[in-house]
Order: C-alpha cells, then structure tokens, then sequence
C-alpha cells in the first residue's frame, strides 16, 4: 500500500521550475477606497513611545556636555586663577548652549507624545 502511495506521488509530481513562457502576468485589481485607512492604535502609540525615546537621548548627552564643561571649568581655575572671569564666561556660555540643546531634544519628545 505505501509503495502504491509513493508511485503515485512521483507520478504527479510537478516540476519545481517551471519554463517562462507558461507563465502568465497577474495583474491586481485597484479598488477606489473612499474612507481612509484606520491604522492600528496600539501600533501607532508605540511608534510614539519609541520616538520620544530616540528623542530623549539628545537629554543625557546635554548632560554629558554639562559635565565636561564644569571640569574643564575646574581644570582651567586650577592652571591658571588669574584667568577666573574670563574662564567663567566661558563656562556660562557652553553650560547654555549644552543646555538648550537638551532642552530642545526634550521638547521634541514631548511634541512626538501629545502633539502628533
């Protein structure tokens, strides 16, 4: 009987590939959509946590930035104390910068959660 089966099988075996010229186009029929597309909402609430997330890095490396401008604060205090004014100036306005752009990266996080 299972030999029967396996003759038979090897009988109707089909070609795995089949020549070009018997194959024929598919075409897909368009349809006209009039509503539009309801995405799923769980996809797209995570697509938003995930971008916020991406935004919120820039946030530690203000962080980083802030950091490295304080001890190189210190470093410039402990070289040369004549230049403190100077040197503190120059602190303020890399801690602003560096500070702003954290800001700026928090801010799109937030834009991404509850604006879009």
């Amino acid at each position: 009987m299972l030999a029967a089966r396996l003759c038979t099988r090897a009988a109707i075996a089909r070609p795995l590939i089949q020549p070009l010229a018997s194959a024929q186009p598919v075409f897909a029929a368009r349809t006209f959509q009039t509503t539009p597309q309801v995405l799923d909402e769980s996809l797209e609430q995570a697509a938003k946590f995930i971008g916020a997330g991406c935004a919120t890095v820039g946030v530690a490396g203000s962080g980083a930035g802030i950091g490295t401008v304080f001890g190189s604060l210190v470093e410039g205090y402990a070289r040369n104390p004549s230049l403190k004014t100077q040197l503190f100036s120059y602190c303020v306005l890399g801690f602003a910068l560096s500070e702003a752009m954290g800001l700026f990266c928090l801010m799109i996080a937030f834009m991404i959660l509850f604006a879009l």
